[in-house]
């Protein structure tokens, strides 16, 4: 009985180990796909932020990168091209010309955003991309553009901003990267059920 007793307690204790150790590296799963730039066609900055992920795209366009940038997430009901939203403005007042930003006013998912943009590169002829998000957006971003570049020659590398709130391996000790990171996991796998 005691020998019994003994092998469900090193069960548990293995359980719960491999279960910490694998709650404790879920920052680095959802971050681990960033890359580092390379020249290409344009630069792809995802919506969703405050404006961390505009700065990226504005310093990856001065540092010559690429000489096309499409913004996404800006909401087709209230976008007006002639009135400039906040993202664009903001890219603009970073000495990005306006001729150089294409707005993606329609797409409104993670999903149709690499679609849409795939098509879009489709008839410019662009075969590659910087796509600009946040650490914790990484893994979904990997999967989703995969599939929507799939039976192409496009290509892309994802581009991390450097939020002040990201750690890859604290991220459960802050609120904001703690709330991303299961975010991110619970979209993680309703879009492996959905679309992959």
């Amino acid at each position: 009985m005691k020998l019994f007793f003994n092998r469900v307690l090193i069960l548990l204790f293995s359980v719960s180990t491999l279960t910490a150790l694998f709650f404790f590296s879920l920052g680095v799963l959802v971050s681990q796909f960033a890359g580092t730039p390379e020249k290409s066609d344009v630069i792809i900055v995802l919506g969703g932020d405050n404006g961390l992920r505009i700065h990226k795209g504005a310093e990856l366009f001065h540092a010559g990168y690429a000489t096309h940038i499409i913004l996404t997430g800006i909401d087709e009901r209230f976008y007006h091209p002639n009135h400039p939203n906040w993202r664009e403005r903001r890219m603009m007042e970073l000495g990005v010309p306006k001729n150089a930003i294409k707005v993606d006013a329609k797409s409104k998912t993670t999903w149709e955003e690499a679609l849409n943009t795939s098509n879009t590169m489709e008839k410019k002829g662009w075969k590659s991309a910087l796509i600009v998000s946040d650490p914790p957006h990484l893994l979904r971003l990997q999967q989703t553009w995969s599939r929507a570049f799939d039976g192409s020659s496009k290509k892309f590398i994802l581009i991390q901003t450097s939020p002040a709130w990201w750690h890859r391996i604290l991220w459960w000790q802050n609120k904001k990267s703690y709330q991303f990171v299961i975010s991110e996991i619970k979209k993680n796998l309703f879009y492996a059920a959905v679309h992959y």
